[in-house]
C-alpha cells in the first residue's frame, strides 16, 4: 500500500517537475532557435529552419543604417573628420616607394627612350619634384573626398553588403549585447514551467483525462516561450511593483548595451579598411577614379610645364595622354599598398565608437527596441509555436512512460 501510495505520490510529483523541463527546453531552444544554424538547414521554403536573426540579417542591416548610422552618424559627419595633412604623415612614406615605382614603370612604357636617356640625377630631380608635391595633391583628394563622399560611398549598400556576407557578425551584435539576459530567460523557463505545472497537476488529480497532460504541456511550452521573449523588451517603460523596477531587461541595460553594440560596429563593420575598400571596389568607385585622375592629372601637367614643348616633342602626344592614364590608374590600383597605413589614424579621427555609443544611450526605450528588435519581431510566433509543440509532446510522453 505505501509502495503504491508512493509511486502515486511521485508520479503526480513528477508533472510539475517535468513541466519545469520542458519549460528549460523550450527556452534553451528558443534562444538557439534565435541564433542557429546561420544558413538555412532542409528544404525550401517550409521543412527546415535557419536562425531568425541570421535569416532577418539584411532587414537588420536596413534598420542599423536608417536608424543608427542614418540618423546617428552620416558618412558626410565621418568624412569630415579626416585632415589631410594628418592622413599623409600617416601614409607618405610608403606613398613615395609606391610613387616611385609606379614613375619608372609608367615611364618606360610611355616614353621608354627618353626615360632610358635621362640621367640619375635627372630622374631623382623628378622623384624629388613628385614627393614634394604629395600633401598638395593628398589635399585635394581628400577634400573633393569629402564634398563628394555619398556618391563614392553608400553607408547603406556598404552596411547590409557586410552583414549579408557575414551572418555571424549580425549574431555576435545580439550575443554579446544580451550576453547577461539569455542565461536567466533560460533559467527562468525551468521556474515558470515548474509554476505552470502546478495548475496541471491538480487538474490531473480531479480529471485523469489523456489530455490534460498534453495540453497542459502545450500551455507550459507557449507560455514559458511568450514569456521568454516578452521579457526582454516589454515593459519599454521602467514600472514600480512593490518597490521593484521593472523594465524589458535589454531597456534596463540601455547603457551596457549601447556600449556593446558600438564597440561592435566600430571594430568590425564601420572600419576604415571597410569603408576604403568599399570606396576602391563598391558601386562608387568609378566616381573615385575620377576625382583621382584629375588630380593626377593636374599634377602631372604642373610637374612638366617648364619643359612640355621639349616634353612633348620627345614623347609625342599620344604617349603623353597615355602616360597620365596609365600613371592614375596605377596609383588607384595600388591604393592597397599605401593607404592601410592611414587606418590606424582613420580609425581614431574617426571615432565612431565613442560617438555612437552616447548616441544611442540617449534615444528613448522605444527608439532603442527599435534598433534590435523589429526585423524578427514577425516571426517570434514561430518560436512560441515550436516551444508549444515541444511541450506537447513532452505531454504525451509523460502520459505514456508514467501513467499507462
Amino acid at each position: 500500500m505505501d509502495l503504491v501510495f508512493n509511486f502515486a505520490t511521485l508520479s503526480l510529483l513528477s508533472i510539475p517537475l517535468i513541466s519545469a523541463i520542458v519549460g528549460w527546453c523550450t527556452n534553451y531552444f528558443a534562444l538557439k532557435m534565435m541564433f542557429y544554424p546561420i544558413e538555412f538547414v532542409g528544404i525550401r521554403p517550409i521543412f527546415g529552419w535557419q536562425g531568425l536573426i541570421p535569416a532577418k540579417r539584411q532587414e537588420m542591416a536596413e534598420i542599423a543604417v536608417e536608424l543608427v548610422l542614418g540618423k546617428l552618424l552620416s558618412i558626410e559627419e565621418l568624412a569630415a573628420r579626416i585632415d589631410p595633412k594628418l592622413l599623409t604623415v600617416a601614409i607618405e612614406r610608403r606613398l613615395k616607394q609606391v610613387l616611385k615605382r609606379i614613375v619608372n614603370e609608367v615611364m618606360r612604357e610611355c616614353a621608354p627612350q627618353l626615360w632610358a636617356s635621362l640621367p640619375v640625377q635627372g630622374k631623382n630631380l623628378v622623384y624629388a619634384r613628385i614627393e614634394a608635391d604629395i600633401p598638395n595633391v593628398v589635399n585635394k583628394v581628400v577634400n573633393d573626398f569629402q564634398h563628394n563622399v555619398t556618391e563614392i560611398v553608400d553607408i547603406k549598400e556598404l552596411v547590409v553588403n557586410k552583414l549579408v556576407e557575414t551572418p555571424e557578425l549580425i549574431n555576435e551584435i545580439f550575443l554579446k549585447s544580451g550576453e547577461k539576459e539569455y542565461p536567466f530567460i533560460e533559467r527562468s523557463g525551468f521556474w515558470f514551467g515548474l509554476l505552470f505545472g502546478l495548475p496541471t497537476m491538480v487538474v490531473w488529480i480531479y480529471m485523469p483525462q489523456w489530455w490534460v497532460l498534453p495540453l497542459g504541456g502545450l500551455l507550459v511550452g507557449y507560455l514559458t516561450n511568450w514569456i521568454a521573449l516578452k521579457i526582454i523588451f516589454e515593459p519599454k517603460q521602467p514600472i514600480k511593483v512593490l518597490g521593484f523596477t521593472i523594465q524589458g531587461m535589454f531597456l534596463k541595460r540601455q547603457h551596457d548595451v549601447s556600449r556593446v553594440y558600438a564597440d561592435i560596429i566600430e571594430a568590425k563593420l564601420m572600419t576604415s579598411a571597410n569603408i576604403t575598400e568599399f570606396a576602391l571596389h563598391g558601386s562608387g568607385s568609378d566616381q573615385l577614379l575620377e576625382l583621382m585622375e584629375l588630380h593626377v592629372n593636374d599634377a602631372i601637367e604642373r610637374y612638366i610645364a617648364f619643359a612640355q614643348p621639349y616634353f612633348a616633342v620627345g614623347v609625342g602626344s599620344e604617349s603623353f595622354y597615355k602616360m597620365k592614364e596609365l600613371a592614375s590608374k596605377r596609383i588607384f590600383e595600388d591604393s592597397d599598398k599605401y593607404l592601410p597605413y592611414a587606418f590606424e589614424y582613420s580609425d581614431k579621427a574617426l571615432g565612431i565608437g565613442d560617438d555612437l555609443c552616447e548616441r544611442m544611450r540617449a534615444l528613448t526605450p522605444e527608439e532603442f527596441e527599435g534598433v534590435l528588435r523589429p526585423a524578427y519581431e514577425a516571426d517570434e510566433w514561430k518560436l512560441i509555436v515550436t516551444g508549444a509543440l515541444l511541450g506537447m509532446g513532452a505531454g504525451f510522453l509523460q502520459l505514456y512512460l508514467v501513467f499507462m
